[in-house]
């Protein structure tokens, strides 16, 4: 039986992804005394498994997709690694028929696989053409549940809130203050905090029904700037 072209290059990405999903849970065990978290949930690996990510990044890093590492997109903004991803995702323990505002919508790969575990994904990206370009590339891989729009990650989005969680793929200085009254009682929220360039910490903030906030650091990282909108 032959292949047509097509058909092998899928089949191909397909164990490219296989062994990304490999690599990504010897990574969860190497830090589960940071995250607590010793695997991946079923559904978040799952989900890895299945996002096109080859399809999410610039034609000329293509054969680069599967690798577990951030990955330029333009702009001076890149895609963030697969298990950064997968953690983030894992950390606000998602449920069936939550409602996650994503902060930074870069190339659509974290909303990609949010999608494919919650009920609904709203998104920001401060770059219009990011935002268009996102939004164009997962209307093709036929995502139904995110909706994307250009604007202030800051200001979170007021119209769709409150959130069952929210996820923020870019650092900022500080935790916004709007974005955790955007959080539903019990909601969950991962963001880097830190200097640009400097050292940042990838915080848990969780909201309680009480009305407290819960901090708490997860795991050294860098990420790019979240900037505000002008």
């Amino acid at each position: 039986m032959f292949l047509l072209a097509g058909e092998t290059r899928a089949q191909d990405y397909a164990a490219q992804r296989a062994r990304l999903v490999a690599e990504v849970e010897a990574t969860y065990a190497e830090t589960a005394s940071s995250t607590g978290l010793a695997a991946m949930s079923p559904r978040v690996r799952a989900a890895l498994g299945k996002v096109e990510r080859h399809r999410l990044v610039p034609p000329e890093h293509r054969s680069l997709a599967y690798r577990n590492h951030p990955l330029p997109i333009g702009l001076d903004q890149t895609i963030s690694q697969p298990y950064i991803v997968a953690l983030s995702a894992d950390l606000i323990a998602p449920q069936a028929r939550d409602v996650v505002l994503e902060v930074g919508t870069g190339s659509g790969y974290q909303a990609a696989v949010l999608a494919e575990i919650v009920h609904q994904v709203y998104s920001i990206e401060l770059l219009d053409s990011l935002a268009v370009s996102a939004a164009k590339n997962l209307k093709e891989l036929h995502y139904r549940n995110i909706e994307i729009r250009t604007g202030d990650g800051y200001r979170g989005w007021p119209e769709k809130a409150p959130f069952d969680a929210i996820v923020v793929t870019a650092a900022a200085p500080q935790v916004p203050e709007a974005l955790v009254a955007q959080l539903k009682p019990g909601g969950r929220m991962v963001i880097p905090v830190g200097a640009a360039g400097g050292a940042q910490d990838l915080l848990l903030i969780t909201r309680h029904a009480d009305g407290s906030i819960e901090r708490k650091s997860v795991l050294p990282v860098r990420f790019v700037p979240l900037v505000p909108g002008k």
